[in-house]
């Protein structure tokens, strides 16, 4: 049970991916907001959320995990970080 908060971190973080994902971006910061076209918030609420979900997930399962292992945590968490972030930076 000491990671609970890894386990309500993930629940947030994927909340906030699916609320970008549905085209709502006022969870990203308002320089990155003013910096997207009126006709781009749908696809960049796409690619961003899509980013955080990932991360998020990867959160929960790694909680998931480390009832069995947490050595393997790593090997979920990490990736989906690496994978994840750079899906945050892209904009189409």
């Amino acid at each position: 049970m000491e990671n609970i908060i890894m386990l309500i971190l993930g629940v947030f973080i994927s909340v906030v991916g699916i609320i970008n994902i549905k085209g709502n971006i006022s969870t990203i910061h308002s320089y990155n907001r003013r910096r997207v076209k009126e006709e781009d918030i749908p696809k960049y609420g796409k690619v961003v959320g899509t980013g955080t979900l990932i991360i998020g997930i990867s959160l929960v399962l790694g909680f998931i995990v480390s009832f069995w292992s947490e050595e393997i945590m790593g090997y979920i968490i990490l990736p989906a970080i690496i994978i994840g972030n750079p899906q945050l930076d892209r904009v189409d």
